[in-house]
């Protein structure tokens, strides 16, 4: 019986290098993306601008720059994360808006859980989630509330129980409110 679980470790060690090569494949192509969006921008602009220029000469183009919409600032382009987005890893000002569904509704349920300090385990978190208590759905609950961890956005103990995250630093408009973010949430 010894081989057999043996067996099974290595079929789960290479599965989550398997995991972790794909999650850094993403980040990489998300980095690339961003890139390739920024030079995309830049020239629908240029274009833009060269049709303006050579369609409106004198006054007219005075007029097309009065009548040009605004531009769109990173503020405005928040783009809205999906299931399946790569989990982001947790910085200042961030809330749990800038998660994927999935992953704020685990942040969710894990800081409205007990208030005793020993968290909440991956079977409670999926049993809030509304899944069925079966071995998958719960470690598929395990392996995102630790992914979730390991950006930033939870703590877990040695117990394997997971906790709201620990302010780090305390951010000026959020002092007294739990977690730091300002928002409560």
């Amino acid at each position: 019986m010894a081989s057999v679980m043996g067996l099974l470790e290595e079929r789960e060690a290479a599965a989550r290098v398997r995991v972790e090569e794909l999650e850094a494949e993403a980040d990489r192509i998300l980095s690339e993306l961003a890139v390739a969006e920024a030079v995309l921008e830049r020239r629908a602009i240029a274009r833009v601008e060269l049709a303006e220029a050579l369609a409106a000469p004198g006054d007219a183009a005075e007029a097309a720059v009065q009548e040009a919409p605004e531009p769109v600032t990173a503020a405005k382009a928040v783009k809205v994360p999906v299931t399946g987005s790569v989990v982001p890893h947790f910085g200042e000002g961030m809330t749990v808006e800038s998660l994927a569904p999935d992953y704020r509704r685990i942040v969710e349920l894990v800081e409205s859980g007990p208030q005793g300090g020993e968290g909440v385990s991956a079977k409670e978190i999926a049993s809030g989630l509304g899944l069925e208590l079966v071995p998958a759905k719960i470690e598929g609950v395990r392996s995102k509330a630790r992914r979730l961890a390991e950006r930033g956005w939870l703590a877990v103990s040695p117990a394997g129980r997971f906790t709201p995250r620990q302010p780090t630093v305390t951010v000026h408009g959020a002092a007294g409110k739990p977690g730091g973010r300002g928002d409560g949430s």
